[in-house]
């Protein structure tokens, strides 16, 4: 593996310096991304969804547990899977204590196409304590574009149409599975909007580990970064759920 140069603290400095002047020019660019999402319109949601959740059935609106705000995780797990997708599982993981979101007014919960004694059971594995609902023999996931079936709802993912994610990967033709997204909404009473949504490399931001590993010399250790050479595979080819790691 290729790790950095050995140079002095002086020369380290400078170059450190430098790395700075990018470092804030980053947070002020994000600064400006973060208000122009906070100035985004807002959809509302007319449609009537029906979640299964420990509690039994919930709306849309249940699921703000009296707060103002949602943020969601649309989790990759099917009917039928079993378990839900490592990468997923991943970002759950991280998620942390949800308190500080509640303090801001902000509930969070996940989702899945699963029936809900299957996701009970891979939540007890996995030790998670985050609401998780499931929205099994509804529209929610299609036609939040997380879940893909045309005879319910045109395909599109990350606001890309069906033609032009075929064009990129030919592996769309005839999907009807699951990916991972993020959502959040808004509510005024009882009107519910929504207000945004970001998919693939979008919810990178909210994966703890990756951000600690960007901090890294050798980083995330996935071949698609630069410098070469400190990779072991490609892109979360190293990734297991948190109990299929060799602890050794």
């Amino acid at each position: 593996m290729s790790d950095p140069e050995i140079t002095t603290r002086e020369q380290w400095l400078v170059a450190r310096r430098e790395l700075l002047a990018q470092e804030k020019e980053l947070t002020r660019h994000r600064d400006q991304v973060n208000a122009a999402r906070r100035r985004l319109p807002m959809v509302e949601i007319t449609k009537a969804y029906t979640f299964d959740g420990p509690h039994g059935t919930a709306g849309l609106r249940d699921l703000f547990e009296g707060r103002g705000q949602l943020v969601m995780y649309h989790l990759m797990l099917d009917p039928g899977a079993g378990e839900a997708c490592p990468a997923c599982s991943f970002w759950i993981d991280t998620i942390g204590d949800l308190t500080h979101l509640h303090a801001r007014d902000t509930s969070f919960a996940a989702v899945s196409r699963a029936p809900l004694a299957e996701i009970e059971r891979y939540k007890r594995r996995m030790g998670w304590t985050i609401p998780w609902y499931s929205s099994h023999g509804s529209d929610f996931n299609y036609d939040f574009h997380v879940s893909f079936d045309p005879a319910i709802a045109p395909v599109e993912y990350n606001y890309t149409g069906f033609a032009e994610l075929v064009r990129k990967n030919p592996a769309w033709e005839g999907y009807t599975g699951s990916e991972m997204g993020v959502s959040a909404f808004l509510r005024h009473g009882d009107r519910v909007f929504h207000t945004y949504a970001c998919f693939e490399r979008g919810i990178d931001q909210l994966n703890g580990t990756y951000n600690w590993l960007d901090l890294t010399a050798r980083g995330r250790q996935e071949d698609w970064e630069q410098p070469p050479g400190r990779a072991d595979g490609p892109a979360m080819s190293w990734l297991r759920r948190h109990d299929e790691y060799d602890r050794d």
